[in-house]
């Protein structure tokens, strides 16, 4: 499983139906949350290892409504 963070930038007005639509239709997106700064929303999304990244960005992400930009991050390890 890898785990991907990505920043959104949402039309004005857009981010709270962008957000809500994300968690309820992809199944990849577990949290999202509204955020300050350059970007409207940061979600948590978890791909398949055999799944690609950038197929997933713009296939799913970066085609909902209202989604203007978005920044993706790719993590290596997760410490707790």
């Amino acid at each position: 499983m890898q785990t991907i963070f990505v920043f959104v930038k949402c039309e004005l007005g857009k981010a709270y139906d962008v957000a809500s639509e994300a968690v309820e239709d992809i199944e990849q997106v577990s949290e999202v949350h509204s955020v300050s700064g350059k970007y409207d929303l940061l979600m948590k999304c978890y791909l398949p290892d055999d799944e690609d990244i950038g197929h997933f960005v713009t296939g799913h992400l970066q085609t909902l409504p209202g989604v203007k930009e978005t920044f993706t991050i790719i993590t290596f390890k997760a410490f707790s």
